[in-house]
């Protein structure tokens, strides 16, 4: 009887959790059209990216050391201060920040494990990026939602609901979608690199290009990744500070002025660029040559 309350209880729960996860995925979808057989691939995969998660707390118990947490309590003591508005210890700090590390680098695994060959353009990516960010906080309400039911009971769920299903949704989509935007700009950066450079008509960038073409598209893959990596982590973080301290008056604008700068994103010509189309006509060329010697040789036109 038990078990079958219990497997009530998150049936419940995960039709609740469906509901904001169809509705925004809707929102998003009408931006961007994709295979809707790869997206929901996509969000099955973002679900199941929170079970890592979980399995990494559950070690806490037998490896205390691991707990990001023992070490984040020895800073409560210090404090951070916002312009003379508030005071907050630099221990929330240090665990959001780590939070929003584990949680994104989660997510946007799921990207590039599940759709890397699915990018044709930087829209793609960000579109991939909102549906794993789905599938992460599907999972994430329905755990959140069956503790509240659980032990306070199906009254309480109201305001989590509303609050989970418009603002923690949301605010998922924003970070995931901006780290995609970067994650698609490094996908192709063989492509917008030598756009770039072609762009500053400078004789010194010419040359730099054919001199170490191979090192500076690395650079410029690397760069974008962890400028998205690390936009997203702060937006995450200082959402989670937003949260602890009950600052819910800034937490409005600053989600509706995410909502449009998404918005801004699926708009932006250059995201709808069939880049994938410019990268394999690349890659149809003969493959960069290495060594020291092979270099030289292309540096002074002798290849």
């Amino acid at each position: 009887m038990q078990l079958t309350a219990t497997l009530q209880i998150i049936a419940a729960c995960t039709f609740l959790a469906l509901f904001p996860a169809l509705t925004w995925g809707y929102v998003f979808y009408r931006k961007q059209k994709e295979s809707r057989s790869h997206l929901i691939m996509t969000f099955v995969f973002g679900g199941l990216a929170v079970f890592p998660i979980l399995l990494y707390k559950y070690l806490w118990k037998s490896f205390p050391q691991i707990n990001i947490l023992n070490y984040a309590k020895n800073f409560e003591g210090d404090l951070i201060g916002i312009s003379g508005f508030a005071l907050i210890p630099l221990s929330v700090i240090i665990t959001f920040m780590f939070v929003g590390v584990i949680e994104e680098v989660m997510k946007q695994s799921v990207v590039h494990s599940v759709d890397d060959k699915q990018i044709r353009h930087i829209d793609d990516s960000i579109m991939f990026s909102i549906i794993a960010a789905l599938g992460f906080s599907f999972t994430e309400n329905i755990l959140y939602f069956y503790t509240i039911w659980s032990n306070v009971g199906h009254e309480a769920l109201l305001v989590p609901f509303l609050f989970r299903s418009v603002f923690s949704t949301f605010a998922h989509i924003l970070f995931s979608s901006i780290f995609g935007y970067y994650y698609g700009i490094a996908h192709f950066a063989k492509p917008l690199l030598q756009e770039e450079l072609k762009a500053n008509r400078h004789i010194f960038w010419s040359w730099y290009h054919r001199a170490i073409n191979f090192g500076t598209e690395r650079l410029f893959h690397e760069q974008k990744v962890l400028e998205g990596f690390t936009l997203a982590v702060g937006l995450h973080a200082v959402y989670n500070v937003f949260l602890e301290m009950n600052w819910t008056f800034i937490m409005v604008p600053y989600l509706v002025f995410g909502y449009l700068y998404v918005s801004h994103l699926f708009k932006v010509k250059e995201n709808h660029k069939r880049l994938d189309l410019v990268y394999a006509e690349q890659h149809n060329h003969e493959p960069i040559e290495r060594g020291i010697v092979r270099r030289l040789k292309r540096l002074f036109g002798r290849a």
